[in-house]
This record gives C-alpha cells, structure tokens and sequence, in this order.
C-alpha cells in the first residue's frame, strides 16, 4: 500500500479570511466578535480569552494566527489593536478556578468575561472551537478559527501577547521555574524544575505535573529549543 503523504494545509489570503465576517456584514450583523483563549495547554498560569470587535472599515493584512506571528509582530499587532481606535474585552481565568471547573470550562468563562468587558456588545460572535455559554448572541464556532478568520486572529494576538506578559511577572515572582522561557508550558526544563522544586502557588494541581514517560521529554525539546 502506498504511503499517504501528508498535503501542507493551504494559507488563506486576508480575502480568505473575512468570508465569514463579510457573511455576517451581508446580514446586518456589522459588529462581528472574535473570540479566541491562549493557555489551555500549560501546566502553570492563568488561561486567558480576548474579544476583538471586526468593522467593515478595518484592515490589516498581515494579521494571522498569533502561533504564525514572531513575538515581536504579535506586540507590534496588540497595540494596534489595543490602541482605543477599536472595541476589545479581556478575560482571566486564575489557576485555582482551573482546578475547579476543568481547563474546558475555565476556558469558557474566560471567553465570556471577554465578552462582557467590551464596551458595547457584539451583533454576533465567531468563536475558535468552543461556544460561549451564557450568552444569547449568534454565534458561530470555527475549527482553526484563527487561521480562517480575521476577527479570531485579532483576538488571538491579544490574548496571547496579554498571557505571555502575565507570565513574565511570574518569572520575576517565582525565579527559578523558567516561566520567561517556556510560559508555563510542559517543556523539558519545565518539568525540570519542577522536580528540583516543587509546584509554585500558580501551577495547576489538577493537571500532571510531571511526565507520563521519558518519551514525553522527547516530545518536548523543541519546544525547550
């Protein structure tokens, strides 16, 4: 049997990527949310979702997913959009309230704080993989939102650039833990120093904090690269 080579998934065009916000617009919905969460991965820190109001009148470019943005473009990009000129919300959801209600549903909440702390609400919103609970808005949830979609890809450099600062306090309050490195993520180092030192008040007990095997470290290294 031939082996099946894996296709690179296509780019979309910035055209591409306000089809579902130019079908929103077409019915009278002109402020169109995007809703996107960074941090459901970690082993440490909070998770935390943004909301960012797509108009008509808008334009970027080359914004994308904040995973295809260098870090040096996702700053350039969140004060842009954080600027005052457009509508955003902003939503933290801490470890402990993690533990409690799972990473899936922390996510969820942060998503709706995101929401409520825009400054007028939204005619519909485009969420990346989950549905905002709570809400009786129109909403639609995207698969790969934040690379189908401008609104999402908005409001992921948000709230990845907002996590990312979060967790350079962090750094500076617990030093040791490398979290200016990896963010809390399971790396190698991470679980390194977590056997040398322990959980810190901002690592979440309900996840494994060390790794299942040796292989899992492997897993890793690129990310600890």
């Amino acid at each position: 049997m031939a082996k099946k080579i894996k296709q690179p998934k296509k780019v979309l065009t910035y055209e591409e990527r306000l089809v579902e916000e130019r079908a929103c617009w077409s019915q009278g919905y002109l402020r169109v949310a995007g809703l996107d969460e960074a941090g459901r991965g970690p082993l440490a820190g909070p998770v935390v979702a943004a909301a960012f109001i797509l108009l008509p009148e808008f334009k970027l470019e080359d914004l994308n997913d904040s995973k295809q943005l260098s870090e040096k473009q996702r700053e350039e990009f969140y004060h842009y959009l954080t600027s005052g000129e457009w509508d955003y919300g902003i939503g933290i959801v801490e470890p402990a309230e993690i533990d409690r209600v799972n990473i899936y549903q922390a996510s969820r909440l942060a998503m709706l704080q995101a929401l409520q702390n825009l400054k007028n609400p939204p005619d519909y919103l485009l969420v990346d993989a989950l549905v905002v609970p709570e809400t009786d808005l129109p909403q639609k949830s995207l698969i790969h939102g934040d690379a189908r979609s401008i609104a999402i890809a908005a409001a992921s450099v948000i709230a990845k650039y907002t996590r990312d600062q979060i967790m350079l306090d962090y750094d500076r309050q617990y030093p040791g833990y490398c979290f200016a490195q990896h963010k809390g993520y399971p790396t190698k180092k991470h679980y390194e120093m977590l056997s040398k030192l322990g959980p810190s008040p901002i690592h979440r007990r309900s996840f494994r904090l060390e790794p299942r095997t040796n292989q899992s470290l492997e897993l890793f290294k690129e990310l600890d690269a």
